[in-house]
């Protein structure tokens, strides 16, 4: 009895008798005074059923066979997490728990009547939850599933109603919850080429998509040699045992880890040993618990056979009899594997034309596949800007049915993506997709733990999309990484916002630092305003919050995993900040009149700027290699040339972007989206790109003669190995005014002392850092203002 007396002590609550025990109730349930705890993913229905749930120490889970066994150990374990030191298991209730929890199928009798009015959905993996204080001692839940998955989820959702207490305890918000996923596969596939995750990010990470809803995981690492290259041959003994270490965890999380293998380089589709060899595999997978099988045929070259066999079935190679090879084919794997193998779901295939809606030869014999194969497709383009209804029901005529969308977000793993974190939500993906896709899995980062930011996103959107708010997903992904921590979580914020540029092989699709950006425009607008002081005043605060970021993600409660990952980004971070609160301290000296503590801080400034851009990814994880770190270019960087340029030309005044009054040309361009009119728009979305020739140049002819004081060019990754910035007044006889041989390929700035008036400058290119031309987001020219 002394455990129980000190309870009643400390906690000043009061003791009933139940069944002839003497049970401590912790204080009656709290009404329902505010709104709901958030829940992510967000639910179809979830409203208030009245006052919290205080949590007791003692709590019984009903239970029955039917019970899901992953859910029930999921529920062990949040209320252990929550305070509760004493679980008992019965069949049936006996109240001589303060708290039950009913735990089973909503079919069963005491969890229909426990659930009321709460309404039961009869999607698979549907559940419904609710939270009614005013149902025994302090109260009892209800977790019902239309399926085992069901019932988990239920209890996922559980464990985000768990409201800590002033006094260190937990109450149960009082919560009816009716709820089912928009879309039936949701998840990631590791597709991505570069070093495959190890085999402890992958469990991580199946794990975490227990933790958000998320039910599929595609094995389909590119540089996995059994995945492709040597696809016929059967997984060594330690790799198959870390495969079926995947499985079980993967179970254990409600998720369905699909075995995708890629045979397309070498296969030869009319064969009946290559047949064989694919299917051995396979079954290889399926004898550790494998039930999801994918093809990927992507990355291939269908204009040619693998063997002699292939012309005699299917005649010429073309992309026309490439798609009846390979429906072919997939329709003996569909009929004489998956159909004779119980429980196997019907088998995924990825096209080779997977990038696009456009009807073709290819596509019309692909259409004659069986209709129970999934067919994938990645949108309009590999990288797509945005994902329409539209698109997804063209995808769905064009292909044959419902597609399911490999989204390549947050994969940085190609050129446009080298030295990038990609931490922007899920975004631009249209609500009512649901209704035309079989689902969407997430193409992540070789940085598995980083890539949890956004798979939050695509998480919460494929269960229901209709509700996705992405600004407001972000912020639960960034709390979730942050372990619940509200200062950790401000941090993350900051350095997130310095790694949000969204990548494609066209323009990014999300803009870089949109809180940076908008706090720097509103600098210069109080600067023009003559409002220079509290200019550098407000925007100094943010430095200080970008230098301080990361040592307080580093000390906060931070995914290890993702600290791991980060960790350059970081290093950078805190360079980049110091580097800014230098440049505005600089200002506001020589605001003061004090222009030599100005110049001593402005080139320490750009001594610690040197520093963070001389960081790299070293060894790097992904297909670029070694590389210099991004954070925040064409927004930080460029802040800082403006400034330099300022304080520069203090005396002579301000300085101004005079190139996009200009008018552009070059000469050459590699294709008409990346024209000359992109080089002096005033958009770093937009970029000019050259042939492919080392003398290759771009040319700005300036409104009126001007005296030019500075020059920045802001590179994509085709940059230049030399060049040289050159001058003209009639754009036929130049002069070179500098050669450039140590280009950041990101952001050169340059300044220059006052001269002659010109009308022209150009870039000229000499050598090529790489295959391609020369491609430049944008040529700033500036002139006093």
């Amino acid at each position: 009895m002394q455990s129980i007396r000190r309870t009643l002590a400390t906690a000043g609550v009061c003791a009933v008798a139940l069944a002839g025990v003497l049970v401590p109730l912790p204080a009656a349930a709290a009404p329902p005074t505010g709104p709901l705890p958030t829940v992510s993913p967000t639910p179809q229905s979830i409203d208030r059923a009245g006052g919290d749930i205080n949590v007791p120490s003692r709590v019984e889970i009903v239970v029955d066979d039917g019970t899901d066994a992953a859910a029930l150990a999921e529920l062990r374990e949040t209320l252990g997490e929550h305070g509760v030191d004493r679980i008992d298991e019965h069949a049936t209730a006996t109240g001589t728990a303060p708290l039950t929890i009913n735990l089973g199928a909503v079919s069963r009798a005491d969890i229909a009547a426990a659930l009321g009015e709460t309404d039961v959905p009869d999607h698979a993996e549907g559940y419904a939850l609710r939270a009614d204080a005013s149902k025994g001692p302090l109260g009892t839940i209800a977790l019902g599933g239309v399926d085992g998955a069901g019932q988990y989820y239920a209890v996922k959702t559980l464990d985000q109603l768990f409201v800590p207490k002033d006094d260190g305890g937990y109450r149960i918000a009082g919560a009816s919850v009716s709820d089912y996923p928009s879309m039936p596969l949701r998840g990631t596939i590791e597709g991505f080429y570069g070093n495959p995750w190890t085999h402890e990010e992958r469990l991580d990470q199946l794990e975490f998509y227990g933790d958000v809803k998320a039910n599929t995981y595609i094995y389909a690492p590119k540089d996995d040699p059994y995945h492709r290259d040597r696809w016929r041959e059967p997984y060594p003994a330690d790799k198959l045992a870390e495969l079926g270490d995947l499985v079980t965890t993967a179970t254990a999380n409600h998720v369905r880890f699909t075995f995708a293998l890629s045979p397309g380089n070498t296969v030869c589709y009319s064969s009946d040993a290559d047949y064989q060899a694919l299917t051995s595999k396979l079954q290889q997978m399926y004898d550790l618990g494998v039930r999801a099988f994918n093809i990927p045929l992507d990355d291939i070259d269908y204009g040619r056979w693998h063997c002699d066999g292939d012309r005699t079935a299917f005649g010429a190679p073309s992309a026309r009899t490439a798609g009846i090879a390979q429906a072919t084919f997939l329709d003996r794997v569909q009929r004489e594997f998956i159909e004779t193998h119980e429980g196997a779901y019907p088998l995924q295939m990825v096209p080779t034309e997977y990038y696009n809606t456009t009807d073709s030869g290819y596509k019309t014999a692909l259409r004659g596949m069986d209709e129970d194969i999934v067919v994938m497709w990645t949108g309009e383009g590999v990288v797509p800007q945005s994902v329409t209804v539209d698109q997804a029901k063209k995808a769905a005529t064009v292909f044959g049915g419902p597609t399911f969308l490999w989204d390549n977000y947050p994969v940085n793993d190609y050129g446009q993506t080298s030295g990038r974190l990609l931490l922007a939500p899920y975004d631009k993906r249209e609500a009512g997709l649901g209704e035309y896709l079989s689902g969407i899995v997430s193409n992540p980062m070789n940085q598995a733990a980083a890539s949890k930011i956004a798979i939050f996103g695509v998480a919460d959107f494929t269960w229901n999309d209709e509700a996705y708010d992405a600004r407001a997903n972000w912020s639960q992904a960034l709390r979730y990484v942050a372990n619940e921590d509200v200062p950790t979580t401000a941090a993350l914020r900051v350095f997130a916002d310095l790694n949000h540029l969204a990548p494609s092989f066209g323009a990014p699709w999300q803009p870089q630092s949109p809180e940076l950006s908008a706090r720097m425009a509103e600098f210069w607008e109080r600067w023009d305003a003559g409002h220079k002081a509290e200019a550098v005043a407000d925007l100094r605060e943010y430095a200080q919050a970008i230098a301080a970021a990361p040592e307080a993600i580093r000390s906060g409660p931070t995914d290890p995993a993702f600290l791991t990952d980060a960790s350059p980004w970081l290093d950078a971070t805190t360079l980049w900040g110091q580097a800014t609160v230098q440049l505005l301290d600089a200002v506001q000296a020589r605001i003061d009149g004090d222009a030599a503590t100005s110049a001593e801080l402005a080139a320490a400034a750009k001594s610690t700027a040197a520093q963070a851009t001389a960081i790299v990814v070293d060894p790097a994880d992904n297909s670029w290699g070694k590389a210099k770190v991004r954070i925040a270019d064409g927004v930080l960087d460029l802040f800082h040339g403006r400034i330099g340029f300022t304080l520069a030309m203090w005396e002579a005044g301000d300085v101004v972007n005079v190139a996009p009054q200009g008018t552009a040309t070059a000469s050459s361009v590699e294709v008409p989206q990346f024209g000359t009119k992109n080089v002096n728009d005033d958009n770093l979305s937009t970029r000019w790109a050259s042939g492919y020739s080392d003398n290759s140049w771009v040319q700005v002819k300036l409104a009126e003669p001007t005296v030019v004081r500075g020059i920045t060019i802001n590179w994509e990754s085709a940059c230049a190995n030399e060049y040289a910035l050159q001058t003209s007044n009639d754009g036929v006889t130049w002069t070179t005014i500098r050669t450039v041989d140590d280009s950041t390929c990101a952001l050169d700035l340059f300044t220059f002392d006052a001269g002659d008036p010109v009308q022209y400058v150009r870039m000229q290119g000499i050598d090529r850092k790489t295959t391609w031309g020369y491609s430049i987001w944008e040529l700033g020219v500036y002139a006093a203002e």
